[in-house]
């Protein structure tokens, strides 16, 4: 691959990211570097802290979710993740986050 890139599949409701087409389900496929894969994989794993929080927090009846820290790091995480995977995804991907309308107009024009 160019750049050093590889080719990686990536599952956002699991976080799970593998270089085997086969070895689970899939959403996304992407080209990455090793520096890039680094990064996705810390954004899901800031993430997966965030949704311990969260749960913890569910249990906390008084705060209502748009005045809750912790879903909008959440949020703004999710947002990171799909917007990195449209810059690295391939045709269908960007397609697919596209119809989803989770990221600005102009990231997809970038």
């Amino acid at each position: 691959m160019e750049n050093g890139k590889k080719t990686y599949y990536i599952d956002v409701g699991t976080g799970e990211i593998s270089q085997s087409a086969t070895a689970s389900t899939w959403s996304f496929k992407i080209q990455a570097t090793d520096e890039e894969i680094t990064q996705l994989r810390e954004l899901f794993d800031q993430n997966y802290s965030t949704e311990w929080k969260n749960f913890f927090r569910a249990h906390v009846p008084y705060v209502q979710y748009h005045y809750d820290r912790e879903n909008d790091e959440y949020d703004s995480r999710i947002q990171q993740i799909y917007s990195m995977i449209y810059r690295l995804g391939d045709q269908e991907a960007k397609n697919h986050i596209e119809s989803m309308n989770i990221l600005p107009n102009t990231e997809l024009t970038e």
